[in-house]
């Protein structure tokens, strides 16, 4: 390696040590990440190339795509959220049976993740199991479940996830392949922790649960009604959208939002501009996380920097050779490391390290790249900190990082290799027939 590149390796990994140790710093990741792109970049900028200036605009154009996607799936969310759309969720969970609370509670993030996403999905139910439970030390092995259910849940949907997301932007994977052969190895991966954590609950609630519906804005129930098809419907269309019309994910994403944006404008216009019960579009977008999206943008503009400059390339080849072409133990082993850091980076690595081939385990579709999108998305339930499921969700129930270490890890790992093992029988006794 040239001097220069060493110099840009070395920024990257002091950034993500940084990042990483966020807790211990107390500097948000955002702020490094950025800061670890445009020094990546000026660095870059010192060699010689003459196009470096069309080679940066070409992958802020590829990274923009994912953050417009991003961006707008977590508006229409936001919107839905406002206006109660998720209130059906408190109803469906009603049960004084700790055991039949906690597999309700599974199947429903699992389910909401995947239309979702497992981090806004882990947020919905969190507050959903707040109003069900009143003893800390029972949620606690609520939400636990709710981070392996999300994270699993999120795995074989192509916008149930960032990885999955930016997998499925870039072509790796597309919306059947994933759903038809990663669906069943997430079931897994959720279930089996699932089966264990019910036997630390027993006997039923002391009294009723009483879910109460708060009251969140002026519309009619046929009106909320509608926000939710056209929310929650649209998200699933936006697989569709792009079968049909070949367009960029992030276009279904921005007709939906206009779509539903045109609509609650129609819904508000009896109401004054400030009335906070009208809940307009204009208004819920100063919610949305742009700290989130500040860090993706870092993120993913600096590892297309290692990229350029080939250190990925690199790097896989030495995986390759050290572990002999084996795609289970090379994608297992980075599921293992997206709990220790930000599986955004690790899948953006290896994007950049492993090209599309046009037959075999690396085409599209192929054995590694579904496994790195099962693997990235589930093994980060292995450490608290390891998703951005599992972090919203320690910061919300204060659960600290000791307790899931000692109770949880080794569950979710057994679920993490129980779903590797039903996605090598897929491949090996069912679609190699």
């Amino acid at each position: 390696m040239s001097t220069l590149t060493l110099s840009i390796v070395a920024v990257f990994i002091l950034g993500y040590v940084c990042i990483a140790l966020e807790s211990l710093t107390k500097v948000n990741k955002a702020a490094v990440a950025l800061l670890m792109c445009v020094l990546c970049w000026t660095l870059y900028m010192l060699s010689p190339s003459p196009e470096i200036g069309e080679v940066l605009k070409f992958n802020l154009g590829e990274t923009a795509e994912t953050l417009f996607f991003l961006m707008g799936a977590m508006t229409i969310v936001e919107i839905v959220d406002a206006n109660g759309g998720f209130n059906f969720v408190r109803d469906m969970l009603k049960t004084r049976n700790k055991r039949k609370l906690l597999w309700r509670v599974a199947a429903m993030t699992f389910i909401l993740s995947a239309i979702l996403d497992n981090l806004t999905t882990s947020i919905v139910m969190i507050m959903v199991l707040r109003k069900l439970i009143s003893d800390d030390k029972e949620r606690m092995l609520y939400a636990s479940t709710i981070i392996i259910s999300a994270n699993s849940g999120g795995a074989f949907s192509p916008i149930g996830d960032v990885t999955t997301i930016m997998l499925w932007i870039k072509g790796m994977i597309t919306t059947q392949g994933v759903i038809t052969e990663i669906f069943l190895p997430s079931v897994v991966s959720a279930a089996v922790p699932c089966f264990i954590i019910q036997y630390m609950l027993k006997g039923e609630f002391d009294r009723s649960q009483n879910v109460i519906e708060g009251h969140v804005s002026n519309y009619t129930r046929t009106q909320r009604r509608i926000i939710f098809l056209f929310g929650v419907g649209g998200l699933v269309f936006v697989p569709i959208f792009r079968y049909l019309t070949d367009l960029p994910p992030y276009m279904g994403i921005l007709l939906i939002l206009g779509i539903l944006w045109t609509t609650t404008e129609i819904f508000s216009r009896h109401y004054e501009e400030d009335d906070p019960m009208a809940k307009r579009v204009s208004d819920l977008l100063s919610r949305i996380d742009i700290t989130t999206i500040m860090f993706f943008l870092g993120i993913l503009m600096a590892v297309s920097c290692l990229a350029e400059v080939g250190v990925l390339t690199l790097l896989g080849q030495t995986l390759d050779e050290t572990f002999q072409g084996n795609h289970y133990l090379v994608t297992g082993i980075i599921g293992v490391l997206s709990s220790i850091v930000d599986n955004v980076p690790l899948v953006a690595g290896c994007m950049g390290m492993y090209p599309i081939a046009p037959t075999g385990d690396m085409a599209v579709d192929g054995v590694f790249w579904q496994l790195l999108a099962y693997c990235a998305g589930v093994g980060g339930s292995m450490l608290i900190i390891g998703s951005a499921a599992g972090v919203v969700v320690m910061g919300l129930e204060k659960i600290t990082f000791g307790w899931y270490l000692k109770r949880i890890t080794w569950i979710a790992f057994v679920g993490y290799l129980a779903g590797m093992a039903s996605y090598w029988f897929i491949r090996t006794f069912i679609y190699s027939v």
